[in-house]
Parts: structure tokens; sequence; C-alpha cells
């Protein structure tokens, strides 16, 4: 079982940065896939950023503001966000994804709100 400690979320005014972070712990395990959705009240869950081994990518609306990174020897993914706005409000669920798996583990999720 993928163990997770998420950090980082908070309140924050618009134009402000948060950085998030989210280790998961498995040992003898590489994650390929890691990364970040988010969902918003009365929303679906979407993707915000994801990294493939060292490939990333990014959801159209946070392009330019979010950057995604992940340290393999700790198991930990981060999300720096900045120039954040109002619309980027939600729970952020970072995810994990085993080399050679289909299978998504998530993390419990941390609350982000951008409001003046």
């Amino acid at each position: 079982q993928v163990q997770f400690v998420e950090s980082g979320g908070g309140l924050v005014q618009p134009g402000g940065s948060l950085r998030l972070s989210c280790a998961a712990s498995e040992s003898g395990v590489y994650f390929y896939s890691m990364g970040w959705y988010r969902q918003a009240p009365g929303s679906q869950r979407d993707l915000v950023a994801m990294v493939n081994g060292g490939s990333p990518n990014y959801a159209d609306g946070v392009k330019g503001r979010f950057t995604i990174s992940r340290d393999n020897g700790k198991n930990t993914v981060y999300l720096q966000m900045d120039s954040l706005k109002p619309e980027d409000t939600a729970i952020y669920y970072c995810f994990v994804r085993p080399f050679g798996s289909n299978t998504n583990y998530w993390g419990q999720g941390t609350q982000v709100t951008v409001s003046s």
C-alpha cells in the first residue's frame, strides 16, 4: 500500500505563489508517472500536470504559470504554482503510477484557495 505525505496548500491572494509537495512511500517501487489533479466544488477531477519519466505535461490553463518537478531519490513530486488565479481554487490531489502498471494511487488531497 502506497503511503502519501502531502503539504503546501493554503490560502493565497491572486497573483501569489504556492508550492505543493507529495512524498510517496513504497519500498522498491519506481513510480514512472507522478503528478497532480485538481477538483473544484461541483466539478470533475482534472489533470493539472504530470511527469512521465522526465517529460512534463501541463493542462492548457496552467502552462507558463505552474512547474512540475520530481525527486526520484525521495519519490517526491512538486508543483510550483505562480501567478495564481481564483479559478485555481480546488483540492489538489497527487498521484503516482508504478512502472508497468495501469493503476494510479492517490494522495489524500490538499486545499488551495486563491482569494483576496
